[in-house]
Parts: C-alpha cells; structure tokens; sequence
C-alpha cells in the first residue's frame, strides 16, 4: 500500500495511522438472563442519561419484568454489540389502548455515547421497524423530547411524523410522532 501523501508538505508522510478495521457489529433479540441483564443495564444507562425521571411509565416495574411487553411475537428487544462491548438497545410494544389500530410502539432507543455518530440507532431503528413489520403492525408510535435532537432527526428521515399526544405524558416538551409501516 502506498504511503499517503502530507497535505502541508510536498513529502511522503511515514507516522500516517494505518486503515482501521470495520468493528463487529452483532444486533440480536436476547432472550436469556444474561443477556436481558446487559439491556437492563442499558435501560438504567438512557434512564440516567435524561433530564427526566420515567416513574410516570412505571420504569422500575419494566425493567425488573423484562423482556416483559418486549417479548415475541408482538414486542422486540434488541441489543447492538459492537466487538464484544455492549453499545445500543431499542425496543417495540404492543400498544393497544391508542387512536391507532394496530399499532406498536417504540421504546428505549439508546446508544452508549462511546458509539454515536456510527449509525447504530439507525441500525436499531430499522430492525425495530423490521420487526413491527414481521409482527403484522401497520404503524409504530413514539415519543422523544425537545432535547433529543439527533434522534428525532433521525426519526425524521426514517419517515415518522408529528401526532397529537396518544397518551399522557407530563413532561414539557414531548414530541409524539407515527411512522406507518407499508
């Protein structure tokens, strides 16, 4: 392999890093204990990492039943391992109390802030959608907040749009959004 070329010098530049390898990327739906400890712990992770406390959605009571909603064949759980290192969760729900028949709902999308920016919550979203599509859902419901910018960028671009409230929610600043599943 060639030695890159300097920019700032018309030579050959020898401490140029080497390529580094693709990481190993494993997206799967857990189901044994120790595996559904690993996306309990990343549960905690995202609840810790927000401004807002999740009692309102009896959080302690989802984290200590799982997979609990999240179980097959009407829920997914997945879990994104990136070389060994757990990096992600996303998960879906039946929803059946809603305006909108048939539908799922989409929970917990969280990535370890050690992997953003890598396309692992496009990745886990997609595989949501893929999964509300194989249980027969003809739409995915959500909710985000102002402050998750990045996400609901995301959500955006994977086709979701604004909704009125589908349940109560007293945070200021929730966003709920649908996305319809072909």
């Amino acid at each position: 392999m060639p030695v890159p070329a300097c920019p700032t010098l018309k030579t050959r530049c020898f401490d140029a890093p080497a390529p580094v390898p693709s990481p190993t990327v494993i997206v799967s739906n857990p189901t044994d204990s120790e595996a559904l400890a690993v996306v309990r712990a990343l549960f905690e992770e995202y609840a810790d990492s927000l401004s807002v406390d999740l009692c309102f959605q009896n959080f302690r009571e989802e984290l200590e039943d799982l997979p609990g909603d999240y179980a097959p064949p009407r829920g997914a759980l997945l879990l994104a391992v990136v070389d060994g290192v757990p990096a992600g969760c996303c998960a879906l729900r039946p929803i059946d109390n809603s305006d909108y028949p048939n539908a799922a709902e989409m929970k917990r999308l969280f990535v370890r802030k050690a992997f953003r920016g890598f396309g692992l919550g496009r990745q886990l979203s997609e595989g949501i959608l893929d999964a509300a599509r194989q249980a027969g859902y003809t739409s995915v419901l959500l909710d985000t907040l102002d402050e998750m910018e990045s996400a609901r960028a995301l959500y955006n671009e994977l086709g979701f749009v604004e909704i009125p409230p589908y349940y109560h929610n007293p945070i200021a600043g929730a966003h709920y959004l649908k996305a319809d599943i072909p």
